[in-house]
């Protein structure tokens, strides 16, 4: 027993040839700082609207879409996408309220996993592939992939941008915010469009199961130290890009997938934020 853990560790962490991989790994590192930072910007407005179980099923429908497209020859890209904006929009449309939000996504989940399951049973293709949508890949990005991934996370930055100022007084505020003309159903709609697109280039990464770490736990350890959403805006970017980058960096000299490291990171951040927000609230 006393023998096994180190034997383990050092068939699993390898560092000797780091240097030599860390170039190979740069499209991957790109994807991440990307994904960093829209997930640490639209994380506070996921926060804010109490979303947190709608990004898990729009997760599973984006999982499901790319398992069809996996099995139809027609690119994980593609049908990632394609299921997470058709989940978005039926969440976004469905359900203006959290509770009717929710039962959407409850209903929404099964259906999603269940389909997912389902394409990759039938998929006679490399068992690598099956395996990286459901926790992550780490040197999988081709050229191709990172240009469309760029592409994706700079519209959804450039979008959230455009409806900043209004998204976030419906977000604090939506009674006052609709009582003064701020139309809350079209921003709704418009965030779940962003949140679907960023939802599903954030699956090539870590994965379908795992998203949550990049889009909420960020967003929600920033809240745990600052109500100042320009600081809790900056803070969620921030860790989002110490996991998401430290990530990959860990898990370069491992043969252990990119998400666990990630979603270790982002809960070691989110503990130490609770942390110091409860010293805080006892001086």
């Amino acid at each position: 027993m006393s023998d096994q853990l180190p034997r383990m560790l050092s068939e699993v962490v390898d560092f000797s040839d780091y240097a030599e991989l860390l170039p190979l790994l740069r499209n991957t590192i790109i994807a991440c700082v990307a994904l960093g930072v829209v997930g640490g910007l639209i994380g506070v407005f996921v926060m804010m609207r109490d979303m947190a179980f709608a990004v898990h099923g729009i997760s599973e429908l984006s999982f499901a879409g790319a398992s069809v497209g996996l099995l139809l020859g027609a690119g994980v890209v593609p049908g990632s996408l394609i299921g997470s904006m058709l989940a978005a929009l039926v969440i976004g449309v469905l359900g203006s309220r959290a509770r009717d939000r929710n039962s959407a996504t409850a209903v929404l989940m099964p259906f999603g996993l269940g389909l997912g399951i389902l394409s990759l049973s039938l998929y006679s293709g490399r068992a690598s592939n099956k395996f990286g949508l459901l926790t992550g890949q780490i040197v999988a990005i081709d050229n191709p992939q990172i240009t469309s991934l760029l592409v994706i996370c700079a519209l959804v930055a450039a979008g959230l941008l455009v409806i900043w100022r209004p998204l976030l007084f419906a977000s604090t505020d939506p009674v006052t915010a609709q009582a003064r003309g701020v139309p809350t159903r079209a921003l709704s709609v418009v965030f779940m469009v962003l949140l679907g697109a960023a939802v599903a280039v954030s699956v090539q990464i870590v994965g379908a199961l795992l998203v949550l770490s990049l889009l909420v736990t960020p967003a929600a350890a920033a809240m745990r130290l600052s109500a100042s959403p320009v600081r809790v805006t900056l803070l969620s970017v921030v860790f989002a890009l110490a996991a998401s980058v430290g990530g990959v960096l860990l898990a370069a000299g491992s043969s252990v997938p990119i998400s666990p490291f990630i979603t270790t990171i982002s809960f070691v951040i989110y503990g130490v934020c609770r942390l110091v927000s409860g010293v805080r609230g006892r001086g």
